[in-house]
């Protein structure tokens, strides 16, 4: 199965996923999550902007679905924990986000993923997190055997 199918299959078993509209994108390059905008999406009517929770959400989805299209099963990782950094309100456009495995461990993975619109440059969220899953240990990963075993 491709990082893209599992990525797709992912999503599609979230019902807030399919809440927010959520897609990814895998184009010869990393995972991109895509948050087409919504009127139910928004928070604020007065900016108007997206719902915090509704960016808060998105970040962690791309996360999960970063490590489920990687992951050789496909399974949904777990959220440990996450800290998200609200940079500036997320206005009424398409939002992207890309996760980055900062470390990922046996049983433990570590990833920062940013959140933004119009310009990669100017970001409109960050966030960091430790998440479980099910994927090989980094030896096995690189052809060994079990706890590094040839």
């Amino acid at each position: 199965m491709t990082e893209q199918a599992k990525a797709d299959a992912f999503l599609a078993s979230w019902p807030y996923a399919r809440f927010l509209g959520m897609e990814a994108m895998v184009e010869g390059g990393p995972l991109t999550s895509v948050l087409p905008f919504s009127p139910h999406l928004i928070g604020n009517p007065l900016i108007p902007a997206l719902h915090g929770g509704v960016v808060g959400g998105f970040l962690e989805l791309a996360a999960l679905a970063e490590l489920a299209a990687s992951a050789p099963d496909g399974h949904a990782p777990r959220t440990v924990d996450i800290t998200i950094d609200y940079l500036r309100p997320a206005r009424d456009s398409t939002t992207y986000a890309r996760a980055e495995v900062i470390k990922r461990g046996r049983r433990v993975a570590n990833l920062q993923v940013t959140a933004w619109q119009e310009n990669r440059a100017t970001p409109v969220a960050t966030l960091r997190g430790h998440f479980v899953w099910n994927g090989p240990t980094p030896s096995a990963s690189r052809g060994e055997g079990p706890a590094g075993q040839g």
